[in-house]
């Protein structure tokens, strides 16, 4: 089976916990798909956004972990801008079930957030959203 190369954005001062359990998902031998560890561990500037770029474009979909503070992330929104630039598809996935949720301020109003279970989740990277 073909694994999709997925790219994840999340606030890395709120949520980096979060990046870690979907780290450990994809490890499942049974996960369709595959995460690159694409972080950026520099503040945003223009070479930031070229790095995201070029990573994000290697990748098939974006996964967008959302958190209480994500709309306060500029780095979220920005990769979501650049897959929307690209066209590279993305996704909006809940990561905390007992708080609410917030949509990077770049997301479509059309874009929803999807609940975080391991049934959603293979179904939103095969394209079912």
């Amino acid at each position: 089976m073909n694994k999709s190369r997925a790219y994840i954005s999340f606030d890395f001062d709120h949520d980096s916990d979060l990046k870690t359990l979907l780290v450990g998902q994809a490890k499942n031998p049974s996960s369709p798909f595959e995460i690159v560890d694409m972080s950026i561990k520099e503040t945003i500037s223009d070479n930031w956004k070229a790095n995201a770029r070029r990573r994000i474009k290697s990748c098939d979909v974006v996964i967008v972990i959302c958190g209480q503070y994500t709309n306060t992330a500029s780095g979220v929104s920005a990769e979501v801008r650049i897959a929307q630039e690209e066209n590279i598809p993305y996704f909006l996935l809940g990561g905390r079930a007992d708080a609410y949720n917030i949509k990077p301020t770049a997301a479509r109003p059309s874009d929803k957030i999807y609940r975080w279970t391991w049934d959603n989740l293979q179904l939103l990277i095969a394209g079912r959203r």
